[in-house]
């Protein structure tokens, strides 16, 4: 398991529930959290063999902006 973090432009509850219906479904998340009170309103996820890019592009899908940050 690896935790995947990202900076999105998610900022309320809806967009919340956009990316629970995308990364619900997703068998390798085994858990993703967001903090919007972070100014970069950060996105957690954990998971196993997924890359970042494909997150990336999944949450794109639902006009949703995000990308990964650097360790």
């Amino acid at each position: 398991m690896e935790v995947l973090v990202f900076a999105t432009n998610v900022t309320h509850q809806g967009q919340v529930s956009r990316v629970n219906a995308l990364l619900t479904g997703l068998p390798d998340v085994t858990d993703w959290n967001f903090d919007l009170d972070d100014c970069d309103n950060i996105l957690r996820v954990v998971a196993s063999g997924l890359s970042p890019r494909h997150i990336e592009m999944l949450l794109l899908s639902a006009g949703i902006k995000c990308y990964e940050l650097a360790d």
